[in-house]
């Protein structure tokens, strides 16, 4: 079964950058749709942003031109490049690989965006 490391998460001020990594133990990586989702307190798990196996991206529209979600499937990794970062972009970030018709969660890592 693939299992879902992640790493990048921390505090960030408003305007700054952080790209987050989520590495897949799993050789069949390449064929796996992968995802970015968030949840901050209080609130719905939502998506941020999604990247197939052939490398087609979506994002929510909340970050559309700060967010850019790349994959490495040599190193079975997808990437959350994130910019211009906001307040309201705290949250916990959650990893996901589309296995089949089954998803995967890895167990979030924490992005705070504060001064």
């Amino acid at each position: 079964q693939v299992q879902l490391v992640e790493s990048g998460g921390g505090l960030v001020q408003p305007g700054g950058s952080l790209r987050l990594s989520c590495a897949a133990s799993e050789i069949m990586f390449s064929v796996y749709s992968m995802g970015w989702y968030r949840q901050a307190p209080g609130k719905q798990r939502e998506l941020v942003a999604t990247i197939t196996s052939g490398g087609s991206t979506n994002y929510a529209d909340s970050v559309k031109g700060r967010f850019t979600i790349s994959r490495d499937n040599a190193k079975n990794t997808v990437y959350l490049q994130m910019n211009i970062l906001k307040p309201e972009d705290t949250a916990v970030y959650y990893c996901n690989a589309m296995v089949f018709t089954t998803f995967i969660w890895g167990q979030g890592t924490q992005v705070t965006v504060s001064s």
